[in-house]
């Protein structure tokens, strides 16, 4: 069944310490994951997400609340009863296994035979690409590479649920990159499900189907990707996912009247008062001075970026806008700084967020 709950919390509450040095770490929070799904926990440090991920595996047990697998309250069970795995943020290989040995050492110690403990790890290889260094010692891999040895460890045993604590934060920028690609790759071939921990947005907008996003020991938006970026739940939300440009304004008839005196349409219609109008840097143009309908705006600097290139303006109110242009869009010969221009946005652009 698609829509099968895999992993579900149920109003888990975690409290670390007593009285005046007591820390909550989880409020209340309640959480379904699907069968087969990448869903990843996404936040700050300190915002609860890798808590709620070491309740799942069972290493903390909640104040209150149940962490149920497959519809089956597991909120008691020690982490070797759970059928869950966890790759760390350091890999924890053993130096003086074999990369197989290493592989098949989960699989040795639940007393698998002899001939299913070679098929499987033989399997796991392949499947992460490492069949042919089976032999070698773990000393001898890359930072990467080790990375898909553990990834192969903690696959091994066939778990129902994979749970990866920031698994990538070791590693240099384009193996990241090129993790994250795997990841999912393996993620797709497998029907697993994986619950990741990041608090890199790049990493969680790559690979996930869905994902959480907490602050403080709170979610306070679940969504695919493309959800939680065109449509923020509130400005924390915003501001974390992606570059977004804030601008103070009050509502008014047909939309948003900011702060410079312009009036911006949005969709739905919203209660009076002081609100922030929300806009992506990339759905901002650039017009000519004068330009009809456009905000009158000056640029106070340029970075090309090669792909694109970052117009830094100014309205007349002092708010900051960000332009993300294709480059060369208008030719850095026209980004003249504290040249007078006109803003625009683009249509459905702009967001009114709860503060």
């Amino acid at each position: 069944m698609p829509n099968k709950i895999a992993v579900e919390a149920r109003n888990a509450v975690k409290v670390f310490g007593q009285g005046d040095t007591s820390h909550s770490a989880l409020n209340d929070v309640s959480i379904s994951i699907k069968q087969g799904e990448f869903f990843t926990l996404l936040g700050p440090s300190g915002c609860g997400k890798t808590t709620l991920l070491r309740l799942i595996a069972g290493f903390e047990t909640p104040t209150s609340g149940q962490i149920l697998l497959d519809g089956a309250d597991i909120t008691a069970l020690p982490p070797n009863k759970r059928a869950v795995n966890t790759v760390f943020q350091s890999y924890a290989l053993f130096p003086h296994l074999t990369v197989a040995q290493n592989v098949g050492f989960g699989l040795q110690m639940q007393g698998r035979p002899k001939a299913e403990v070679k098929a499987t790890t033989a399997e796991m290889l392949a499947l992460v690409k490492l069949d042919a260094m089976a032999d070698r010692k773990i000393s001898q891999l890359s930072g990467g590479q080790q990375q898909r040895v553990a990834l192969a460890r903690a696959l091994a045993p066939k778990p129902k649920v994979l749970l990866l604590d920031e698994p990538l934060s070791a590693l240099d920028a384009k193996l990241r990159k090129d993790m994250q690609i795997e990841l999912k790759r393996l993620q797709h071939e497998t029907g697993i499900t994986f619950i990741f921990v990041t608090h890199d947005q790049e990493e969680a907008l790559t690979m996930s189907d869905r994902i959480a996003v907490m602050s403080a020991g709170n979610i306070l938006q679940i969504g695919a990707p493309r959800d939680i970026y065109v449509k923020p739940a509130n400005r924390f939300v915003a501001s974390f996912i992606g570059e977004t440009n804030f601008l103070p304004g009050t509502t008014a008839p047909g939309g948003v009247r900011l702060d410079c005196g312009a009036t911006v349409a949005v969709d739905g219609s919203f209660m009076p008062g002081k609100v922030t109008l929300a806009v992506r840097p990339e759905q901002v143009r650039v017009q000519g001075a004068g330009t009809a309908g456009a905000i009158p705006a000056i640029i106070t600097n340029w970075v090309y970026f090669g792909t694109d290139t970052h117009c830094y303006l100014v309205l007349s109110d002092g708010s900051p806008v960000v332009a993300r242009l294709q480059s060369p869009a208008m030719g850095e010969a026209g980004l003249e700084i504290g040249a007078s221009v006109g803003v625009t946005f683009a249509p459905g652009a702009a967001q009114v967020l709860k503060d």
